[in-house]
């Protein structure tokens, strides 16, 4: 069975959030993409506090400079096509209000005819969470169990009612629902993160970082699923964050996902090898426009496909 493909939808500065985000969205469907994603990163420190994922002296993505909000960019990939998937990868939970994030996801469920999976996280930026996190950033973690907790009971059936530390829900009615059970999927990388996703979450979402890590954190995962005596099993989505470079890159020392569509390919040949459900590729980095990005991603999908992706 050939692994699902999806696409992120361009959401940096040098797209037109209204005209870019509904054409890569349909074309991206009428290639034979499954699955739409959008990621979140709400501001770039200026000077930088704080190097990138927390690095000390990792600078900052230029592209950073303006990403759109995750749910209204996936509302108008919504609006403008009929089968694919629309993902987050991710959404960081404690910049969220728990109630208004779980009644959000289950309205864009419901109006997209249950397409949505939500990806969550903790994130790792400190200004973020300075300036819209609902708990401090040592609390993160207790953050997305209420956020899970929340959205299961907000999604469930009426009456709702739920007890945490940041949310209270005295028995309601709380509507629209879901059009299905919205799979919450987890970027969690080891320790209480993977012990979480195994009891909690529906699904793993990884980084592509190389293959061999990959095929370890995969067996890793699930030897604690067995231990913790998880019967469902664990659907899986990579994230690929793709550097595409027209004339390919040569150095000794290439990243994966970084070259020439044929090298793009070469990466995702190797990962799907691991054997995870579906991998979606982010090109919004390396491509300097829409018609760019619907170019390459037109390439990659018929080549990945002809290798037997």
């Amino acid at each position: 069975m050939a692994t699902r493909l999806g696409l992120a939808l361009p959401q940096n500065k040098q797209y037109d959030l209204g005209r870019d985000v509904p054409d890569v969205a349909r074309t991206a469907e009428q290639i034979g993409y499954e699955s739409l994603w959008v990621y979140e990163r709400l501001l770039v420190p200026e000077p930088a506090t704080q190097g990138l994922y927390g690095i000390e002296g990792l600078p900052w993505p230029d592209g950073y400079r303006g990403v759109a909000e995750p749910l209204v960019t996936l509302t108008l990939a919504a609006a403008a096509t009929e089968r694919v998937r629309l993902g987050t990868s991710v959404l960081v939970a404690p910049l969220h209000v728990p109630f208004q994030l779980a009644k959000a996801l289950a309205t864009l469920d419901a109006a997209s005819g249950g397409r949505v999976a939500a990806g969550l996280g903790t994130g790792w930026s400190l200004d973020e969470y300075a300036a819209a996190s609902v708990r401090p950033f040592e609390e993160r973690g207790q953050v997305l169990d209420e956020l899970i907790g929340v959205c299961r009971a907000v999604w469930g059936p009426d009456p709702v009612s739920y007890e945490g530390s940041v949310t209270t829900i005295n028995p309601a009615v709380v509507g629209p629902k879901p059009a299905r059970p919205i799979p919450i999927l987890l970027a969690a990388g080891a320790g209480k993160a993977q012990r979480r996703l195994v009891d909690h979450a529906d699904g793993w979402m990884p980084i592509g970082m190389g293959a061999e890590a990959l095929a370890a954190q995969w067996k890793a995962l699930q030897e604690l699923a067995a231990e913790r005596g998880r019967t469902e099993p664990i659907q899986t989505v990579l994230r690929t964050n793709a550097q595409y470079l027209a004339k390919g890159y040569d150095g000794a020392d290439r990243r994966p996902f970084q070259g020439s569509v044929d090298q793009i390919v070469e990466d995702l040949a190797a990962h799907a090898e691991v054997g995870l459900d579906e991998i979606f590729i982010d090109l919004q980095f390396g491509t300097r426009d829409a018609q760019e990005l619907k170019d390459v991603a037109a390439e990659v999908y018929e080549k990945a496909r002809a290798a037997g992706i």
